[in-house]
């Protein structure tokens, strides 16, 4: 079985879809890895590195395609390279399904078998495959980062010679992976850091990382995967404006209320960036999907009122080391998972693989 591995093409992208060291597993596994020269160089990850862990370099992708059953990558294809892509083989990657719909039926007039890396089921089984969760990961610690970068004053408390400097307070919003990791971080750099989210179940993940939960006096249910679901109006209503009266008091925001397929919910009005205090900070890793603040622009920073607003898009893809090297570890269990002892065998009655599967052959997977 040969798995082929292309260079992303996607623009910003900088993340390969394995790197050396899963590489290295793959083959003991019975699988052929070839990697298109240069796929991850981007990532720091140099061809001789591929080459030492037993890959094959292919100089283009015709060399790259040729025989092989698996492609794995970060994002989906361009219309060009999916025609390149074999007829028949099984194409890994974040495919976008619940909003791309004309991608996934280039796919399917392709013959193309497609699992959809954000479609791996929320089970434990299935944890070792969710790219979501791991990318998610990098993308709160990144925001942090971000925040700190961009804020005038120190996250920690410092006594000095010269007085006391007291620490910056921040607030996440939304405590799925990306938000408790923004907590973690955000609380390695010494601030004083409350979480919110309106799935009560979660106040103590919040707590035990050291943060205080802001409770708003709105709750809401949790669906089968872990999300939030969706509040009624009066409940959003009441969420703004509670957010609206808290938000002030604090430097930074960093908001992460995302559900996939779905607009974000918009959590902090206009008015609430505009009572904060000058410098203060807003980090939206929602802002592909319309962001969870009113002003958010995607893709964009930009200064309202004193207060800088960011809507970063693909952070994972600005610390491709680490973003490659979890993601790579995802594809491998799920390539372990759909190829046990290095041979495909596709068993659509499993929950994993039906779960996951986005098209087969001629169909839309249901």
């Amino acid at each position: 079985m040969k798995v082929a591995v292309p260079k992303e093409t996607a623009p910003g992208e900088r993340r390969v879809a394995l790197v050396p060291e899963v590489v290295g597993r793959l083959l003991a596994g019975v699988v052929e890895v070839t990697v298109e020269g240069g796929a991850g160089e981007a990532a720091s990850f140099p061809d001789q590195a591929y080459v030492d862990a037993g890959a094959q370099i292919a100089p283009d992708l015709a060399a790259l395609y040729a025989g092989a059953t698996i492609v794995a990558r970060v994002q989906k294809p361009s219309e060009q390279e999916l025609a390149a892509t074999p007829e028949g083989a099984v194409l890994i990657g974040f495919l976008q399904p619940l909003t791309d719909p004309a991608g996934i039926e280039r796919l399917v007039g392709r013959g193309v078998i497609g699992f959809a890396m954000e479609s791996i089921p929320r089970i434990t089984r299935a944890q070792p495959m969710d790219a979501l969760s791991s990318q998610a990961t990098v993308a709160g610690y990144k925001a942090v980062i971000l925040a700190a970068e961009r804020l005038p004053r120190f996250f920690p408390m410092l006594t000095t010679a010269a007085g006391t400097v007291a620490p910056a307070k921040v607030l996440v919003l939304g405590a799925g992976v990306a938000g408790l990791q923004a907590i973690a971080t955000a609380r390695r750099l010494g601030a004083v850091v409350s979480g919110y989210d309106v799935r009560a179940v979660v106040r103590e993940q919040v707590e035990s990382l050291g943060a205080t939960f802001l409770d708003l006096g709105v709750a809401g249910e949790e669906t089968e995967g872990g999300y939030a679901r969706e509040l009624s109006a009066e409940a959003e209503r009441r969420q703004q404006e509670e957010l609206e009266q808290r938000i002030p008091d604090f430097d930074v925001v960093v908001t992460t209320a995302l559900v996939p397929g779905r607009p974000a919910p918009k959590l902090i009005p206009a008015a609430a960036v505009e009572a904060m205090r000058p410098g203060s900070v807003v980090v939206d890793l929602a802002a592909e999907a319309g962001g969870n603040c009113e002003l958010t622009e995607p893709g964009d920073e930009f200064e309202h009122g004193g207060v800088r607003i960011l809507g970063p898009t693909n952070l994972p893809s600005t610390m491709p080391f680490h973003a490659s090297q979890l993601y790579a570890r995802n594809v491998a269990a799920l390539l372990t998972h759909l190829a046990p002892e290095g041979e495909l065998k596709l068993d659509f009655e499993d929950e994993i693989t039906a779960g996951a599967c986005v098209t087969r052959r001629e169909e839309v997977a249901a």
